[in-house]
């Protein structure tokens, strides 16, 4: 009886260290990793809910979503010298994320590519944090910096979307999404001020 009554909760919870990256940052983070692939396991397999979060996680590539939203906001609005500048900030801030950030840390990804039902490109850094995330989240940060707050909502909701679609997918642990939009609203402040400097020379 004892054996058949710790099967169900081996499987239920399995020990650490059955997904890659886990440990890294200890048993909080773990727990909160394990909780939020539970809820999106929920919905993955929903054709909607997989179309909506791997088209996020494919346009997400090279920031490209925030390129064009970049390029169209600046032809409407008549600031080309806004999209240069944004263009320039976040290929430096993909630059201190992937080439620094991530080296410091060197956490290993859930899944080299990604979960088995999904299909994404094979990324080739570290885990720690989402690159994805960290972009969207500069980007939001410096468009509701140029636009009004309720544009602002528009922004970061997209960014959530981005950020949540890695962890979706499982190329990413949540924390590591978590950690993305931190360190991209970091660099996001940053980028306002240099913004302010470079569009004002």
């Amino acid at each position: 009886m004892a054996v058949t009554d710790a099967a169900p909760e081996s499987i239920a919870d399995p020990p650490l260290g059955d997904v890659p990256g886990q440990g890294a940052f200890g048993p909080t983070v773990d727990a909160f990793d394990r909780r939020a692939d539970k809820l999106l396991e929920q919905v993955r397999g929903h054709p909607v809910a997989d179309r909506v979060f791997t088209t996020a996680s494919h346009v997400g590539e090279f920031s490209l979503i925030w390129h064009v939203i970049s390029i169209t906001r600046g032809l409407v609005k008549g600031r080309r010298d806004q999209v240069i500048v944004l263009a320039v900030l976040i290929g430096a801030e993909s630059l201190i994320v992937n080439q620094g950030v991530k080296r410091l840390f060197k956490r290993t990804r859930p899944t080299t590519d990604g979960d088995d039902r999904l299909k994404v490109r094979k990324p080739m850094t570290s885990s720690f944090p989402s690159g994805h995330a960290s972009a969207a989240a500069f980007a939001a940060t410096m468009l509701t910096g140029w636009d009004s707050k309720r544009t602002g909502t528009v922004w970061f909701t997209l960014a959530g979307i981005v950020g949540t679609s890695r962890a979706y997918v499982r190329i990413h642990h949540a924390s590591d999404v978590v950690g993305g939009l931190v360190v991209g609203r970091i660099l996001g402040l940053v980028g306002r001020r240099i913004a302010r400097r470079l569009l004002l020379a």
